[in-house]
């Protein structure tokens, strides 16, 4: 009776740690996963109800919040330079949001855009003496793909040295291969030289 009032006295004062669940061991080892820090959410700005958030232009989607000289950019065929010269005359502010310009402007702007071969010199435009039509011409958005397209394919029916290079996926501007853009069955330096040392035991085991 003594020994069991004993080790009730003992239970009672030690105490009870919270059952864990079955199938669940904890490692007293393992510690817990800390706590990813949330993201600081940015505030959204209210730019107004006429603030246009996608500008189109020349069937290209530009980012209404970006500044104007910026956002036009977005154009194919529209670099620095030319958006540069576009911006200034169409008289618009070029650090102004592209979003908050009037309908009016945005349609003067695309107008320069695809008229750009006519109001610059022939340095300045990005097809110089075309093939089919022999003028200076300044192509922007899809067009400016198809005709990329075209005269790839006009190089490989031809046969030319850079149609060749475009067909068997090479360089075509001169640039080195031997150690930079490889393609097909060509061996690293090392595997070459295990080849070469493979094939000159083969020669001595003949001889």
């Amino acid at each position: 009776m003594a020994e069991k009032e004993q080790k009730a006295a003992k239970e009672a004062k030690e105490p009870k740690e919270a059952k864990e669940p079955k199938g669940e061991k904890k490692d007293k080892g393992e510690k817990a996963p800390p706590q990813e820090k949330a993201a600081p959410k940015t505030p959204k700005v209210d730019y107004g109800k006429d603030f246009k958030y996608i500008v189109r232009i020349v069937n290209s989607d530009l980012d209404g919040i970006k500044p104007t000289i910026i956002a036009i950019q977005g154009v194919k065929g529209v670099g620095a330079r030319v958006a540069d010269i576009i911006v200034r005359k169409a008289g618009v502010d070029r650090m102004a949001k592209i979003g908050t310009v009037s309908d009016e402007k945005i349609d003067e702007i695309e107008k320069l855009i695809k008229s750009f071969s006519e109001y610059t010199p022939s340095w300045a435009v990005n097809r110089q003496h075309d093939l089919e039509s022999g003028a200076d011409l300044h192509i922007v958005g899809i067009d400016m793909e198809v005709s990329l397209k075209d005269d790839i394919n006009r190089m490989k029916m031809i046969r030319s040295y850079k149609g060749v290079r475009h067909e068997t996926g090479q360089k075509v501007r001169g640039q080195r291969t031997r150690a930079n853009g490889r393609t097909g069955l060509t061996l690293g330096v090392m595997r070459q030289k295990l080849q070469q040392q493979a094939s000159a035991g083969k020669t001595e085991d003949k001889k």
